[in-house]
């Protein structure tokens, strides 16, 4: 954001999330595991700068942020991330199939949803 303030100052949840469910996304920098993530070890590469995932969760954290539950295709990784970890592939690049599935299933199975971008061609 172009504001002047720092991220870690503003507080997203009072406008809408920067991208929906089933937006095709791409990380803008190497994530590495936090400790955060169970079954990996710390430090661990989650997602590679330029790996591009779908939008499968959008959550909040402190009250502040937008984290957004993010599957990436190649290491096939659900990571969370900020809005200022990821890039908008294609403006509105929803795939509304898939995105009409997870809608259906996101809540009630959440494998069902990542298997079904899986299933989906890129």
């Amino acid at each position: 954001m172009s504001s002047g303030v720092p991220y870690n100052d503003l507080v997203e949840l009072t406008s809408a999330p920067a991208f929906d469910f089933g937006e095709k996304v791409r990380a803008n920098r190497i994530i590495r595991n936090d400790g955060t993530y169970a079954g990996r070890e710390i430090g661990d590469i989650l997602a590679k700068k330029g790996e591009v995932g779908y939008v499968v969760s959008i959550g909040t954290f402190l009250q502040k942020f937008y984290i957004y539950g993010v599957e990436f295709i190649e290491s096939g990784n659900r990571v969370g991330m900020k809005r200022e970890e990821l890039d908008r592939v294609v403006r509105g690049g929803r795939r509304p199939a898939v995105a009409q599935e997870l809608s259906t299933t996101i809540e009630a199975e959440p494998q069902a949803a990542a298997s079904a971008l899986r299933r989906s061609s890129i």
